[in-house]
């Protein structure tokens, strides 16, 4: 958390898209629940899904519809195997697209690992007033979009501006 005042806390879903992580050896998903609760957010679920377009938009869906859950993020699925269904199960949920998140994300990846992050398909966007964070499936992206990016964005007091003001407006028509 940051600057002058308490940061508002957040209940944030963390849905993993594999079709070989069990909790015992998920990672990525282990990564993003602690770095969640660090920051003094409250994990609102956390579940492992098979890649399949179905049961992502099934779990996503249900999280959006949820008034309590305020953020989404996602960790797998997001690469171009055949397998890899995360963008096209989430894109059509999005009511807006934060095209800036992916820009950014692969910038920062570049640093770590050059040029393999054209591979990312790393997205974000708004659905029925829930912000959705899709994420490569390794720990080293999830650390790099939480650390660098999504933490201070779902922090309310970073400056000049974040995600978390936003809110109240979201679903305005």
């Amino acid at each position: 958390m940051s600057q002058d005042k308490k940061s508002i806390a957040l209940n944030i879903a963390v849905l993993t898209i594999s079709d070989s992580r069990t909790e015992t050896d998920d990672l990525s998903g282990k990564v993003l629940t602690d770095r969640v609760e660090k920051a003094g957010h409250y994990v609102f679920e956390k579940i492992i899904v098979a890649d399949d377009i179905y049961q992502i938009r099934a779990v996503i869906s249900n999280w959006v519809a949820a008034n309590e859950v305020d953020a989404v993020i996602t960790t797998g699925g997001t690469g171009v195997t055949g397998r890899d269904g995360t963008p096209e199960a989430v894109t059509p949920l999005l009511d807006k697209v934060l095209d800036g998140f992916g820009e950014l994300f692969r910038m920062l990846s570049y640093q770590d690992i050059k040029t393999s992050t054209m591979q990312s398909r790393a997205i974000a966007g708004v659905a029925n007033g829930t912000y959705i964070f899709c994420l490569p499936g390794s720990s080293g992206a999830c650390k790099t979009a939480w650390d660098e990016v999504i933490n201070a964005q779902l922090d309310s007091c970073t400056k000049p501006c974040n995600l978390v003001q936003l809110m109240p407006r979201l679903k305005e028509k």
